[in-house]
């Protein structure tokens, strides 16, 4: 297995077990917790692989992915007590896949030979858009869409990541930098309660 693969697989585990998490949550069935594991796992890939023109897109000729989706909600129902129980347990699984799928998103818009700032947009898209249609299904308001520090996190791992390849760093430090950056940032931001500005705030 190749090292985007190895970081692909990861990223599943922790996008399925953030939509695991949220779903048993919500107190939803298990057909239901399955559906919203598989949108958050293979939700933003599936859009990735669509723009850039992939056919079949990858979890269709990759049955390793829906394996992976399965066993990471069955291994959450086990553990589901906890997992409830646990708010953060959904915000660590959220950000460390946001974190790994950011990179997974660049290095395949570099593959494909498009330019930095769609490449780093691939990435976005890539970590973001699963947790999208989790909290949509779910009825809330996607993470993103709010001022939460989020795809400003994955924009910043994207380029850093985009930044060490190009100066031919190699893979082994490249993906776990550009990862743990997003990861550490989006955990900094949430824990010292770090925000967007808002357009919405009126001076009296």
């Amino acid at each position: 297995m190749t090292v985007v693969e190895i970081v692909d697989i990861l990223g599943t585990v922790a996008f399925a077990i953030s939509g695991a998490s949220a779903a048993m949550r919500r107190k939803l069935d298990p057909f239901g917790v399955i559906i919203v594991s598989f949108a958050t796992a293979a939700g933003g890939g599936t859009i990735r692989d669509v723009l850039v023109g992939i056919e079949p897109v990858s979890w269709m000729t990759n049955p390793n992915l829906i394996y992976t989706i399965l066993i990471s909600v069955f291994i959450s129902f086990l553990f589901r007590r906890y997992l409830v129980k646990i708010s953060k347990t959904l915000f660590l699984f959220d950000a460390i896949g946001i974190g790994l799928y950011t990179v997974v998103g660049v290095e395949i818009g570099i593959t494909a030979g498009l330019p930095p700032l769609i490449c780093v947009t691939l990435g976005c898209i890539t970590a973001c858009f699963g947790g999208v249609l989790r909290d949509v299904l779910l009825n809330k308001i996607p993470v993103l869409f709010r001022r939460n520090i989020y795809a400003t996190a994955c924009i910043i791992g994207g380029f850093m990541y985009f930044g060490l390849k190009k100066l031919g760093v190699p893979p082994a430090w490249t993906f776990p930098s550009a990862a743990i950056t997003v990861i550490l940032i989006r955990l900094l931001a949430v824990t010292y309660k770090i925000e967007l500005p808002s357009p919405y705030k009126v001076k009296s």
